[in-house]
């Protein structure tokens, strides 16, 4: 069915670099002239934007894994869209598509990144969530650097979160025991009773890092084989002395430190406690190992068969925190990094004619 298409588009541009916290004035709203497909593109009105921790990063100068975002660019994310004009052989118009497309109404595209969607396999939102990049950093992480084996014990930060909540169930579904930490009793209550982890500890009940490492001990009695890392803070400084002998730690990220500037790589403040950690990776043996999920692209396949198998028939659930309208995108942005959300977060840009939502 043809579209109209309107004669502007609107994009989040990003305005100022954050000095620490992000805050709303680091973000200005545009209204452009709407751009037009040349030989080779398609034009996408994007329906749910992706809002992720890692876009913290791209707002700094400091070097990292990916160009950051500069002044007056529009923030970077991926997002959901249906196709309204192409001139481009292998993307027609009224085809859904997942690709990198931004903090905007619309994007022009190559093609290149971009995937097809079938909205009879599962909603297309979810390719931004459990059935996209976060629901693959979860199984790459958890199964090519966790190695689990039945009968070890799993921690996860962040539990509730995009991945944290996949991470959680996939490693139950493995025959281990999953104890999450999360900030607030609901989401550990969410965790346990809904996901089906073993124990969630609320890391904003513990004052310290030794109060929330008395808690993780009483519910790893065995002691931890697998730490998966979304958080770092105290946090893994409760997690890291009940390693046991040859445990993992799949490193995904570190929000808990990210407002320090380079992805973390500020001054974090407080005492120096980097020997003691180096010490007892020496000790326990421990695998440590950083991973970027596009250095993984080999393995979405078998991560889609699996996992979305496991959404069909409910063994695997999933939640999405859902913002409505661009305009909220900041905001939502600013709450998700300080754990506002439960399970994946997104903006429904526009209609989705999928499943009869409306922006």
């Amino acid at each position: 069915m043809t579209q109209t298409i309107p004669a502007t588009m609107r994009r989040v541009a990003l305005a100022a670099r954050p000095k620490g916290a992000v805050t709303p004035d680091c973000f200005r709203i545009e209204e452009l002239p709407m751009p037009q497909p040349g030989p080779g593109q398609f034009l996408v009105r994007v329906i749910w934007l992706s809002l992720d921790p890692y876009m913290r990063g791209r707002m700094d100068e400091s070097k990292s894994y990916a160009k950051g975002v500069e002044i007056g660019e529009t923030m970077q994310g991926g997002a959901v869209g249906e196709v309204i004009a192409s001139n481009h052989p292998g993307f027609a118009v009224g085809e859904f598509v997942v690709g990198p497309f931004g903090w905007a109404t619309h994007a022009l595209s190559d093609g290149e990144g971009v995937r097809k969607l079938d909205p009879a396999r599962a909603p297309i939102s979810t390719a931004l969530g459990v059935l996209g990049m976060p629901g693959h950093t979860a199984w790459v992480g958890l199964n090519d650097i966790g190695q689990p084996k039945a009968g070890e014990t799993l921690v996860v930060g962040a539990a509730t979160g995009a991945v944290g909540q996949v991470v959680g169930q996939l490693a139950k579904a493995r025959g281990l025991r999953a104890v999450g930490v999360a900030g607030g009793p609901d989401k550990c209550r969410y965790a346990v009773e809904e996901l089906g982890f073993d124990a969630c500890i609320d890391h904003r009940a513990a004052p310290d890092a030794k109060a929330l490492r008395a808690q993780l001990a009483e519910a790893c009695p065995d002691g931890v084989d697998i730490y998966y890392e979304n958080v770092g803070g105290k946090t893994l400084e409760a997690v890291i002395p009940l390693m046991n002998v040859h445990g993992r730690i799949p490193v995904c990220g570190m929000i808990s430190w990210y407002d320090l500037g380079g992805l973390g790589m500020g001054e974090v403040p407080g005492p120096d406690r980097l020997p003691r950690v180096w010490r007892t990776i020496l000790v326990q043996r421990l695998k440590v190992q950083g991973f970027i999920i596009f250095d993984h692209n080999d393995r979405f396949a078998p991560f889609e068969e699996e996992v979305s198998a496991m959404i069909r028939d409910g063994r695997l659930k999933y939640r999405e925190t859902i913002a409505e309208g661009l305009d909220a995108a900041p905001e939502a942005f600013i709450a998700m990094l300080k754990g506002g959300n439960l399970g994946k977060q997104l903006v429904r840009v526009s209609d989705d004619p999928t499943r009869g939502d409306k922006a």
